[in-house]
């Protein structure tokens, strides 16, 4: 009767076992996620299937099967390693990039991206190639992605030189950067009415300040008439750029207002 009363008395369950079934349900999931698809299915079938060879061994007089079995399972941690080698490189490639672990990092590779940027649009006013590319910043850019191509790729000069390039498709439109990678191409933005902007200004100019009257975003944009770079913020547009007052404002903008909105950036905003 006691051994009856203690089955069906319910366990107490603490906060502590509650996160730990959480933590473990979401490796196993995560786990599930990457072997996917890969070969590692199959071999996953068939370490189950040597396990429940292994109990059957145990359960059953089956003792050569069972001494097999257990020196076979001896090397299977040196197996799996070398059979499966590129499979843990990308398992643990992909737990890098969890968000937890993205942020950690952030700011390195937000100053990387002002970097890329700046090196591609020096390089596309060079070659008098035009551009406009969107930096995210407190108010989200979702609807303007979403008429793009998405692309959600890592921030590289020769990419945006690419893109950008006349012969590809995606280079009309603007290139938006989202948590300092390439959310979407050939974006289109709200085109300023404003009377303020000059005549000789196109599509481009007018785009980029339309989008920052509207929001917090910064544009950089590259004119294919006359090799300059400009930014826009706040609906005004500071033309005439170098590509080292380029990099000074997008440092104090997209960095410093990142890094906890500092003095120098807040006072900028002001």
């Amino acid at each position: 009767m006691g051994q009856i009363a203690d089955f069906l008395t319910p366990p107490q369950v603490s906060a502590w076992d509650v996160v730990d079934v959480l933590l473990v349900s979401l490796l196993i999931y995560e786990a599930l996620k990457l072997i996917r698809g890969t070969r590692a299915v199959q071999m996953a079938i068939g370490s189950l299937f040597v396990l429940l060879l292994l109990y059957l061994s145990q359960a059953f007089p089956l003792r050569a099967m069972g001494w097999l079995i257990q020196n076979l399972l001896a090397y299977a941690a040196f197996a799996a390693i070398v059979m499966f080698q590129s499979d843990i490189r990308r398992a643990l490639s992909h737990l890098g990039r969890a968000r937890f672990f993205r942020y950690l990092g952030r700011s390195e590779r937000e100053a990387d991206t002002v970097e890329e940027v700046v090196t591609a649009a020096s390089m596309l006013a060079k070659a008098r190639v035009g551009a406009l590319i969107v930096f995210e910043r407190e108010i989200g850019l979702r609807n303007y992605v979403e008429s793009g191509i998405p692309l959600d790729a890592a921030v590289s000069y020769d990419l945006l030189i690419t893109i950008f390039q006349v012969s590809t498709p995606l280079h009309d439109g603007a290139v938006i950067l989202s948590e300092e990678r390439i959310a979407a191409a050939a974006c289109f933005l709200p085109i300023s009415v404003g009377g303020q902007l000059d005549r000789d200004l196109g599509t481009r100019h007018r785009a980029a300040v339309g989008l920052t009257e509207e929001c917090d975003a910064l544009a950089v944009v590259v004119s294919e008439e006359r090799g300059e770079i400009s930014m826009a913020r706040h609906g005004e547009l500071e033309r005439n750029l170098s590509p080292e007052d380029l990099r000074q404002r997008l440092q104090t903008h997209v960095l410093q207002r990142r890094d906890g909105k500092s003095r120098t950036a807040v006072e900028a905003d002001r």
